[in-house]
Parts: structure tokens; C-alpha cells; sequence
């Protein structure tokens, strides 16, 4: 039996843990009987976004963004697109510059938006710059074999 995939819940943030093999089969979260994954992006807070980092399983691949950016608006719906594309495979979530602008600076973000892949909590890949649906794909993809 595979070992499990701990998933944290895009809604209540609950750490659940997923057979490897079955995160493709829906799974619903233990505590809010909601969707694992929706094929969209969760919109994450710093607090939000700390948990996700320190307890997911799965690579998390973050949008850092802001309203007032123009690009980063044109982008929305490619990240979006994405996001059905590589879940389960991977977390997509967003996080507001704006929001949570501590953050913004902890890690650096110094152009937006900014695509940045984490894989056991740690870094791993980051990119500039708007992109379409199968760029974030492909780079995503590519980023993650060696994470």
C-alpha cells in the first residue's frame, strides 16, 4: 500500500492525509467533507500560507500577485487554467502582495507577479513575469523532477 500524501484542505486548512495513489480519485477533506481539489487556485493568507508550506505533501506553487497589477490580472486566468491541469499533482494558491506584504518581503518577492515553487517546504524554483496557461505548466513540470 503506498504511503500516504499529507493534503491540507483549500477551505478549513485541515491536514489530511491521502493515499499516493488516490489523490486523482476526488478525495473530500475529513473534517469539511469538501473537495481536496477544485481545479483552481486557493487564495491563501500568510497565516494560510504557512501551514500549507509546512504540512502539504505535494509541491505548492504560489501566484504572489496584487490588484492593482496589470499583468498580474492578464495572468489570473492562465493560473487558473493551470491549476486544472497540474492538481492533484500539485497545490496552486494565490497570495495578495498587498495582503500580506511581511511575507512579500520575507521572501524576497520584488517583482509581481511571481511564480514561486516550494517541495518540502523549502524554495525551489521561482519565475517572473506573466505567463500562459501551458508555460506555467511546462516550467511547473520541469521544476518539480529534480525537487
Amino acid at each position: 500500500m503506498p504511503e500516504p500524501v499529507q493534503v491540507v484542505c483549500p477551505h478549513c486548512d485541515t491536514i489530511n492525509r491521502v493515499p499516493a495513489d488516490r489523490l486523482g480519485n476526488m478525495p473530500r477533506c475529513g473534517k469539511c467533507r469538501t473537495a481536496l481539489f477544485e481545479g483552481r487556485p486557493a487564495s491563501l493568507s500568510e497565516v494560510r500560507f504557512r501551514r500549507h508550506l509546512s504540512h502539504s505533501g505535494i509541491p505548492l506553487l504560489v501566484d504572489f500577485w496584487a490588484s492593482w497589477c496589470g499583468p498580474c490580472r492578464t495572468m489570473a486566468p492562465e493560473f487558473e487554467a493551470a491549476a486544472r491541469a497540474l492538481e492533484p499533482r500539485m497545490r496552486l494558491a494565490k497570495v495578495s502582495t498587498e495582503e500580506a506584504p511581511g511575507l512579500a518581503a520575507e521572501l524576497r518577492i520584488s517583482g509581481i507577479p511571481m511564480l514561486a515553487l516550494f517541495a518540502g517546504g523549502q524554495e525551489v524554483a521561482r519565475q517572473a513575469g506573466a505567463m500562459p496557461a501551458r508555460q506555467i505548466i511546462e516550467w511547473a513540470s520541469r521544476a518539480t523532477v529534480g525537487a
